[in-house]
């Protein structure tokens, strides 16, 4: 049988898009609040690869990558989506929303992000939360898979990404994963007399 194993700690990132500087800088102050402060200089770029949020945001949008310092607890990862969300609800005007902000994280292996939109290659987390394998690191840089956004799969966002997989990387050096006989909360019984196990989060609009 396989073990239960302690996961390492995860490098929180954040892409923000945005039209108006005001807003910009609202909703970094609100994810400063509950993630702490930026690890490496921030990255913005023309939000030029689709028109997909013109409708709602406008032309000539922009996309503000940022990471943060501390290292994110990877048991609380579904979440983040939860209040990222729940950020651009309070700063929407008139129906619309501000700024568009898509949360995920590196590890050593991996960009994942954090979307409430499922899909066939999506897991479900809980919460009308999923995941998206969105990089992966093979031949020392990040790499598309076959599904991967245009933008994420460009020069300028993976570069940005692999300097924080270094910066991860360093930050988890020494670290040793924990075997444990059982997960952290009680497993279910086996055959015979099992029970489902449930997982409630405290949402705000958990589906936009």
């Amino acid at each position: 049988m396989g073990f239960f194993i302690g996961q390492k700690p995860v490098k929180l990132i954040a892409s923000i898009i945005f039209k108006e500087e005001e807003f910009l800088s609202r909703a970094e102050d609100e994810l400063k609040k509950r993630y702490g402060r930026y690890e490496a200089a921030p990255v913005t770029l023309p939000f030029d690869y689709t028109d997909y949020y013109e409708e709602e945001f406008g032309a000539l949008l922009e996309r503000k990558l940022v990471c943060f310092k501390e290292l994110f607890d990877s048991d609380k990862i579904p979440g983040v989506k939860v209040e990222t969300n729940n950020i651009e609800t309070a700063l929407s005007s008139n129906g619309k929303r501000m700024v568009n902000i898509d949360p995920g994280y590196i590890t050593e292996a991996k960009l994942v992000l954090l979307t409430t939109k499922d899909y066939s290659h999506r897991v479900y987390l809980g919460g009308c939360i999923f995941a998206e394998a969105t990089l992966f690191f093979q031949n020392n840089t990040f790499n598309p898979w076959p599904w991967t956004y245009p933008d994420y799969a460009s020069k300028e966002m993976i570069d940005y990404f692999n300097k924080v997989r270094e910066m991860y990387r360093e930050q988890v050096a020494g670290y040793r994963l924990q075997v444990a006989g059982s997960p952290p909360e009680a497993a279910p019984p086996l055959a015979g007399n099992l029970k489902p196990v449930t997982c409630y989060l405290k949402l705000e609009n958990p589906c936009l």
